[in-house]
């Protein structure tokens, strides 16, 4: 069974602001994903500082 990409659940990241698409890899805890990327998730305090 596949899907488009355009019918995949979305987020926006919660350090640079932009969306992001769901992943394979987030299957099973998409509830819980915050960030688009490893970078972003380092550096999570930054829009907090800007």
């Amino acid at each position: 069974m596949g899907y488009k990409k355009s019918d995949l659940p979305s987020k926006t990241c919660a350090t640079c602001g932009l969306p992001f698409n769901w992943r394979k890899k987030w299957e099973k805890n998409w509830a819980h994903v915050k960030y688009c990327s490893k970078r972003c998730r380092s550096n999570k305090t930054d829009k907090a500082d800007k």
